[in-house]
């Protein structure tokens, strides 16, 4: 192993990132010979901007950007993120070293009164700052309200229980990584609700080429979950153009085999793409363009279109 005597890691300041960077510390800390670690605390464009649903902002990487910078600066040696965080293009001169294992992808609902989401009343109320999540509950439950939310996920679960709505959906990843389980009133099933793209995986970004920073980060790439969230990503890249788009995706790896579904809906829930596309697990990145491909055949173009002209409008 390199000689590199300390590792700066670059992360946001929220409980769920300082619980990735500090799992990632740890992970490398494990290793024979391992550096001593920084945690470097960087606040990011989306972590000022706490008035507005950030589909309602231009642009993208919300996140991460300056994370980016202070990597591509060399003020970090590397980042960690939410992968779903990250750009499907990423910054010229970085790339993912690592992807960790994958937790628990689904989405829940955590209701204020403990009921599931088919037993909530109409026009109950249900948060959520996705434009993905938004499509689902207007697809399977048009009667309810839904309403946007930001804050960490502490935040959230905080304005639930003060009687802010009814209800809000989230990813049983952060609340699992958090302690948090044991507000989770029901699990969503992937059979019926497809996650976002690289749900629950969490990535180490570094500079290419840095080689005494790869040797590291590199020992901690889970290879099932790698491949399954670079199908995912290609499929999103494909459809995105530039924007946040509610498009639902998750791989799965069996041996050498990879297995993808993927859907696109509006944001009202009445129109829909969905799909599904098989290979080798090292054709990863082909599958997910092929499912993309196959989507727009189905429409998905028109609905993406749809969406960014009223966003642009809006």
């Amino acid at each position: 192993m390199s000689d590199k005597s300390v590792l700066r890691i670059g992360t946001r300041r929220s409980d769920l990132a300082r619980w990735q960077a500090e799992t990632v510390a740890a992970l490398i800390g494990e290793l024979p010979g391992a550096p001593e670690i920084e945690l470097v605390f960087i606040k990011t464009e989306g972590d000022q901007i706490t008035d507005v649903p950030l589909h309602a902002v231009d642009g993208k990487a919300f996140f991460t950007k300056e994370i980016e910078q202070a990597l591509l600066e060399r003020r970090i040696d590397l980042a960690v993120h939410s992968l779903k965080d990250l750009a499907t293009v990423l910054p010229d001169g970085l790339v993912v070293g690592a992807v960790l294992e994958r937790e628990d992808p689904r989405d829940v609902l955590v209701s204020r009164d403990g009921l599931g989401f088919e037993a909530l009343p109409a026009g109950a109320s249900v948060a959520t700052s996705s434009l993905r999540r938004k499509a689902l509950v207007a697809r399977k439950r048009p009667d309810l309200e839904i309403v946007d939310v930001r804050g960490n996920v502490p935040t959230r679960v905080r304005k639930l229980h003060e009687g802010e709505f009814d209800g809000i959906v989230l990813a049983a990843a952060g609340l699992k990584r958090l302690g948090l389980a044991e507000h989770i009133t029901e699990y969503f099933p992937i059979s019926q609700v497809l996650p976002a793209v690289s749900q629950g995986a969490v990535a180490v970004e570094v500079r290419a080429g840095d080689e005494a920073t790869l040797e590291w980060v590199e020992p901690l790439d889970h290879a099932p979950t790698r491949s399954a969230t670079t199908a995912e990503r290609a499929l999103l890249r494909e459809l995105e153009g530039g924007c946040q788009v509610p498009v639902g995706a998750l791989a799965t790896v069996a041996g050498s085999n990879l297995a993808l579904a993927g859907v696109v809906s509006s944001l009202d829930g009445k129109q829909c793409c969905e799909g599904e596309r098989t290979g080798p697990a090292d054709h990863a990145e082909r599958i997910g363009v092929a499912l993309a491909r196959a989507l727009v055949e189905q429409g998905a173009e028109k609905i993406l279109t749809s969406i960014r002209r009223a966003g642009a409008e809006g």
